[in-house]
């Protein structure tokens, strides 16, 4: 069985659902969830706050809010009786994807958990997948959830 899982978070619902599938997973496992944030520096960047405005407000910032949702989904986890540690990590370029496959890893993590859009077609091609990159490249099993209208519309063929 599994004894520790990454969940990588974004503050998304897929990302909850995700979360709710680890949960689910420890507890029946008695498994340690490893919670991941990646924060993306880029995402945060307008190009019109001066250096000094990203360094002491921005930055701080956003790393502060992805600590709060990290925290929050321990303390979820935690009052259902499942251990959990938090990492934040912050790309400095590197692809979301590589990392949380590098943190699973470094965590010694033996599956991850990883909440996806489900996007088909063009949304896909254009949009990318970082899930899709990530059960490609990581090292373990990667176990993709997906929410529940786009399963029960796959299902019935809809």
């Amino acid at each position: 069985m599994y004894h520790r899982l990454l969940v990588p978070l974004d503050g998304s619902a897929t990302a909850a659902l995700a979360l709710d599938e680890a949960a689910q997973l420890a507890r029946l496992s008695g498994a340690t969830v490893v919670l991941l944030h990646v924060v993306d520096a880029m995402d945060h960047v307008t190009g019109f706050e001066p250096p000094l405005v990203h360094i002491q407000e921005v930055r701080p910032t956003f790393l502060r809010n992805g600590q709060a949702l990290l925290d929050a989904a321990r303390q979820t986890l935690e009052a259902q009786g499942v251990t959990a540690e938090t990492v934040l990590l912050e790309s400095q370029g590197e692809r979301v994807s590589q990392l949380i496959a590098d943190q699973a890893s470094q965590s010694g993590c033996d599956l991850i958990v990883l909440g996806t859009h489900g996007r088909r077609g063009v949304d896909r091609l254009l949009l990318g997948s970082d899930a899709e990159q990530v059960a490609r490249i990581a090292a373990m099993p990667v176990m993709l959830v997906r929410p529940r209208a786009a399963t029960k519309a796959a299902a019935t063929g809809s």
